[in-house]
């Protein structure tokens, strides 16, 4: 969650931070603050609502003669979303500002004792006990007291840290949080996203777990909480400014629709070679491991769960090892039974959710070998797995996930190919047809988004509707349930998602005329009997929507409205025929004057448990 930026250098200090926290508003929009050091002092603005409330605030305040600032962008978890909780905290004297992305689990306790000692609190939140705990540590160095309060500290957590007696110093620590560093000439930026800082730097400091950095303009320094140096990890980001923009789009979500051909294309890049082998050479694991392995389990979390169902589907198939999905947050709680021949993977788009690297760190434990499934190199997942493959999907600013999604289900694709590759369980000339085919993805996905007015017309049928249902089977499932989410998360209405067999169990009764029932039929062996069910739901007043393979002239007899999608192989078509839903929740939404880049209640990145 929260977006945190932060600078010291020579520029006037609003002109870095107010930029940088709108692009990473997608973060959390419950509230926005920043502080600047202004070398005696400590200016701290702060507004409840979206950054424009800040941005106000800010234009009427001589504050550029600042040397430094930190920013910070809030979704709630401690306190309402209001002015007072809004970050950065101060301590009693104010000379301590602190901005925090995470939750200090044992904040309670902390605020009692400081509350004992006769600390005053301003705010309901956590984040504030960090500012008196440092508050007292006034005569150690501002990196040692952050030291102290990282030892004393549960939960996850990334800290930003500014203090009034030192002015060209920021210092941040973090845990399971993420936080970054931008490096410039005199210069100098920590975030907790890459876009925060990339339109003035492309070099970048990567931070591990435990680690505290102190930032001043002309060095960046790294250590453990131990005090010990750390040697400091720099890459270069290879993605530009202009792809954290809209790309002359209304909205990022519609963006990054439209980026699914080439972020496709970007994630099977080197992957699959001209014989039709899937080459996976940086997952760096024994082939006899993966011969040994007798059990796979995938977890995570939200849309990636939706990949995770997918992948069930394809490696059972294709390996035909057994495979378990687990909602990462569950994972841990229901005592899987784990050994050294389970394989574990994790997917989680942002590297960072907290319920999905708990699961892999359980994993880890039970002796498990690890696979992160990932779109940010170097994330928290990437590091702590035994092997990583990365979506490539590049930089997601809307908070719904779309191209993260579909490049999950290739890289999912790509891994059950690769385990049958390995352990002999699939024809090679079987392995090679369908490697053949995923090389077609990107236009076919491309074909699909030309039916975008198509698609509008339709969803332009169903601005005041209430209640729908996304049925499939088999592969056609996970894409149900996908479809369902976009629409509750960005257009507010009730969707659920169901195995189409299940709905006699029950849900049927909730059919009648006026309900939406949105069909996917593009798995060909289960498509009669998803027919059949789409039947039952027309018999009982439904609006019936089908998303078919093209051609498929068996749907026009059952429904409303045929979304085509191009002919592909089974589980593949699960690349091609969400994007139709995507599209259909996109404009439901729009049509309805709702901002579909920061829906409500919602964060890109969920680091809470």
């Amino acid at each position: 969650m929260c977006g945190i930026v932060g600078y010291v250098g020579p520029r006037p200090v609003t002109d870095v931070l107010i930029p940088g926290l709108s692009r990473l508003e997608y973060r959390g929009y419950d509230s926005a603050g920043i502080a600047v050091h202004g070398g005696d002092t400590m200016t701290v603005v702060k507004r409840a609502g979206r950054m424009s409330e800040l941005e106000a605030a800010v234009a009427g305040l001589d504050v550029n003669g600042g040397r430094g600032g930190v920013g910070h962008t809030r979704w709630a978890t401690h306190g309402a979303p209001n002015t007072t909780n809004a970050h950065p905290h101060q301590d009693c004297a104010a000379s301590v500002v602190v901005v925090h992305n995470g939750i200090i689990e044992n904040w309670a306790a902390l605020k009692s004792e400081l509350v004992a000692r006769g600390h005053s609190f301003a705010s309901d939140t956590d984040t504030e006990v960090v500012a008196h705990m440092i508050e007292e540590m006034a005569d150690l160095p501002l990196a040692e007291a952050v030291r102290q309060v990282m030892k004393r500290a549960d939960g996850a957590l990334a800290l930003v840290v500014m203090r009034v007696q030192d002015p060209d110093l920021i210092v941040g620590a973090r845990r399971h949080s993420p936080l970054v560093v931008g490096r410039g000439d005199g210069e100098n930026f920590i975030a907790s996203d890459i876009p925060a800082f990339l339109e003035h730097t492309r070099d970048m400091v990567v931070l591990d777990d435990d680690r505290v950095i102190e930032v001043r303009p002309e060095s960046v320094t790294i250590t453990d909480l131990d005090g010990n140096p750390v040697e400091v990890r720099e890459r270069k980001i290879e993605w530009d400014f202009e792809a954290a923009e809209k790309g002359g789009y209304p909205t990022f979500m519609l963006k990054e629709i439209h980026e699914q051909p080439d972020a496709i294309a970007d994630t099977l890049l080197g992957r699959v070679d001209a014989s039709g082998q899937v080459q996976l050479k940086e997952l760096e694991l024994d082939d006899r491991l993966l011969r040994a392995v007798d059990k796979v389990f995938v977890v995570a979390c939200g849309t990636s769960y939706h990949a995770a169902m997918m992948a069930k589907y394809a490696i059972e198939r294709w390996t035909r090892l057994p495979v378990e999905i687990d909602i990462a947050s569950e994972f841990r709680y229901r005592d899987p039974v784990l050994d050294a021949r389970s394989l574990v993977v994790g997917i989680s788009q942002s590297g960072e959710t907290i319920d999905t690297l708990a699961a892999i760190r359980y994993a880890r434990a039970q002796g498990s070998t690890v696979i992160g499934v990932s779109n940010v190199v170097d994330s928290a997942l990437a590091r702590e797995s035994d092997a990583v493959l990365y979506t490539r999907a590049g930089p997601e600013i809307g908070v719904a996930a779309t191209k993260t999604f579909t490049t999950q289900l290739v890289v999912m694709q790509l891994l059950g190919l690769y385990l049958a590759q390995v352990r002999g369980s699939m024809d090679p000339g079987a392995i090679e047809q369908l490697v053949t085919e995923m090389r077609t993805l990107p236009e076919a996905v491309k074909s699909v988004l030309e039916r975008d007015d198509e698609i509008a017309k339709i969803a332009a049928e169903f601005g005041d509707v209430r209640d729908f249902f996304f049925l499939g089977r088999s592969g056609d499932f996970p894409v149900a349930m996908e479809g369902a989410l976009k629409l509750k998360e960005i257009a507010y209405v009730r969707a659920e998602g169901y195995a189409a067999g299940e709905m006699k169990h029950g849900p049927i009764a909730l059919i009648e005329p006026g309900v939406v029932v949105v069909g996917v039929a593009t798995d060909n062996h289960v498509k009669s009997k998803t027919l059949s069910n789409m039947e039952e739901m027309r018999a009982r007043g439904g609006t019936i929507v089908l998303v078919v393979e093209e051609g498929d002239g068996d749907a026009k007899e059952v429904a409303d409205h045929v979304i085509e999608v191009p002919r592909g192989s089974d589980l593949l078509c699960t690349v091609t025929a969400v994007v139709p839903l995507q599209l259909l929740a996109y404009h439901i939404a729009t049509a309805k004057g709702l901002d579909v880049d920061k829906p409500r209640n919602l964060a890109k990145t969920v680091t809470v448990e």
